[in-house]
């Protein structure tokens, strides 16, 4: 028997549709998101090969036997860098590349630094002229100081010395190195300092405790554009020095060209040793120097 609660009809209810998920605020779904990857990925293939393939061929030559036409450097051979460090006096040329870079870092690091620190929290008559005169400089090409500091490092009896090299390459590094370290400095709150004075520090001692640690990034990208520069820069070198064992390794390279003949695997052997440290040194502060040039881009 049918009771009358049974005859009822029930509601039907139907589950209410799938919402799509919100995006999150400030996303905006962009045109090139829906660009076919190869249309990304082949253009830098392309430009990929077009950078190894110099680098290839700079190995190949370096790496395979003298006489050889093979395009793969096997058996592979070492006579060439043996031939560059040992006969074309590439060891000494190294050691003083290195003294160069090493010492021109250290003196741009520590200028660089004073004067950076002394733009950023001072404030004087000639600050604006000062500022301006550092960024003109940077116009002014190299070739066009070679006269001028000739004379003065012949009135100091500095020509054929490594010094000469070193402060020339100073001198030339130091406006752009003062630029950067003045704008990274402006980065540092300055309560951080008066904070350090009312614990009882000096000014010095609040620099080196609370300011100089954060500084890091900066002195590094500072640091490693100065040591890349002196050590690649060719034109200091080849005029001040004139003594063989006083050359660097840019002048090095250069002594492996002659008028009748050029020896291609030495010269691929001594590119590849000036290459080496320069590569070396930005795979370990390329976090570093990233940040540094960032933050030292930024006006304060």
């Amino acid at each position: 028997m049918i009771t009358k609660d049974a005859e009822r009809t029930v509601p039907v209810t139907f589950a209410p549709a799938a919402e799509e998920p919100p995006q999150r605020p400030g996303t905006v779904r962009r045109a090139w998101d829906e660009v076919p990857r190869w249309q990304i990925y082949l253009p830098l293939g392309i430009y990929l090969v077009f950078t190894l393939v110099p680098f290839y061929w700079i190995l190949l030559f370096a790496l395979r036997r003298p006489g050889s036409t093979s395009l793969v450097p096997w058996p592979i051979t070492f006579e060439h860098f043996e031939k560059v460090w040992n006969e074309r006096s590439f060891g000494t040329y190294f050691q003083n590349s290195v003294l160069v870079g090493v010492v021109t870092l250290l003196m741009t690091t520590l200028v660089a630094l004073a004067g950076g620190y002394a733009l950023a929290r001072f404030d004087f008559k000639i600050k604006r002229g000062f500022m301006l005169a550092l960024l003109c400089s940077q116009f002014v090409p190299g070739a066009l100081l070679l006269v001028p500091l000739f004379q003065i490092f012949a009135e100091l009896r500095m020509i054929n010395s490594l010094g000469s090299v070193i402060l020339a390459e100073t001198v030339f590094q130091l406006p752009l190195s003062i630029i950067l370290i003045s704008n990274f400095i402006k980065n540092v709150p300055y309560s951080l300092e008066e904070a350090a004075w009312v614990d009882g520090c000096n000014r010095f001692t609040a620099f080196r405790v609370v300011v100089l640690p954060l500084l890091r990034p900066g002195l590094i990208a500072v640091g490693s554009f100065a040591f890349v520069h002196s050590w690649n820069h060719f034109l200091f070198a080849l005029m001040f020095l004139s003594n063989q064992e006083k050359q660097t390794i840019p002048v090095g390279l250069n002594t492996l060209l002659s008028a009748d003949s050029v020896d291609l695997g030495a010269l691929a052997a001594g590119g590849i040793i000036a290459a080496v440290p320069v590569v070396i040194v930005f795979a370990f502060i390329q976090k570093w120097l990233i940040t540094g040039f960032s933050a030292g881009a930024v006006k304060g």
